[in-house]
């Protein structure tokens, strides 16, 4: 039994990266997440459960469930209990839609706290609501940022203004030292040692306007069209049958955009159409376990869940 159990020990995976999502990515493999609007209940118990999800990182809603923080501290500690998960790594990667809408770089300065406390928690990556401005975005990048990360400073974005101190409880989550944790807590892929992801929602007539700009602003990772939001902003009514032709505008020009700044897009797959998606470029969907499945099989993934 013994001989058995060190043999498994010896075949476990050994990961390359903190972040799972980056590391598939950065191996050209399409992630699927789970996770949604409803929120994801804030508990010990529910990350004890989630540490063994079959997705590569989970989306954590707080733009429209409560922004409760000590609630998100407590599920990642029970992410860092449950692991770690099925590919080695100590945990899933967690992803926040964190309550800030991107209207102006004002508006995002003003609640760069909320990014702060979530990034405190030991997640994996923000996601911007609503980015509506060039302005809003890199003062996103900037409050997620410490100011010894150099990257892409003075070509688009300036220093970070990230503080330290919430770094000791984050690198526990990440199983690492604080000292560690400041090297690693960084925009990828602009730092190639980066461990963040961020992420622009694009979900709305304002965003649309600037979606090329908004994009080429350093330290996106990706961005998404937001069908629901983009509809009632531009007065368009979603039901059955074919998409809408605005909409379909729409999230051909947010595609489009990402394609051109070199950044991933999301989007919502399905059994039925998750190799057409991956086909025509969406890197990042949402849409169930069976989906992925069929995704990663079509990809040849190598990474075990």
């Amino acid at each position: 039994m013994f001989l058995i159990l060190g043999a498994g020990l010896a075949d476990a995976p050994k990961p390359t990266r903190i972040n799972r999502a980056i590391e598939l990515l950065e191996q050209g493999q399409p992630i699927y997440y789970t996770g949604s609007h409803e929120g994801t209940e804030g508990s010990f118990e529910q990350g004890m459960k989630d540490a063994q999800t079959w997705a590569d990182y989970i989306s954590y809603d707080m733009e429209h469930a409560p922004f409760d923080v000590k609630g998100l501290a407590d599920y990642m500690r029970g992410l860092a209990k449950g692991g770690p998960t099925k590919t080695g790594h100590r945990t899933p990667a967690v992803i926040v839609n964190v309550p800030v809408n991107g209207t102006d770089e004002a508006t995002v300065r003003a609640n760069a706290w909320m990014f702060h406390q979530v990034l405190a928690t030991g997640v994996h990556g923000v996601l911007l609501c609503h980015a509506d401005s060039p302005g809003a975005v890199r003062a996103f990048v900037e409050a997620i940022r410490f100011p010894t990360h150099k990257q892409g400073v003075g070509s688009g974005i300036s220093e970070g203004r990230r503080g330290a101190h919430g770094s000791p409880t984050a690198a526990r989550i990440w199983g690492i030292s604080a000292d560690d944790y400041v090297e690693k807590a960084d925009a990828w892929p602009l730092n190639p040692n980066g461990e963040l992801l961020l992420g622009l929602k694009l979900e709305d007539k304002h965003a649309l306007a600037n979606a090329e700009e908004n994009v080429k602003v350093p330290g996106i990772a990706f961005a998404e069209w937001g069908p629901g939001d983009m509809a009632l902003s531009l007065g368009v009514r979603r039901g059955p049958g074919p998409m809408p032709a605005a909409l379909q505008q729409a999230r051909a020009r947010v595609l489009a955009a990402t394609k051109a700044s070199k950044i991933f897009f999301l989007n919502s797959v399905s059994p039925d159409n998750v190799v057409d998606m991956i086909k025509e470029g969406v890197m990042i969907g949402s849409g169930g376990q069976q989906a992925a499945e069929i995704g990663r099989k079509y990809t040849k993934r190598e990474m075990p869940w």
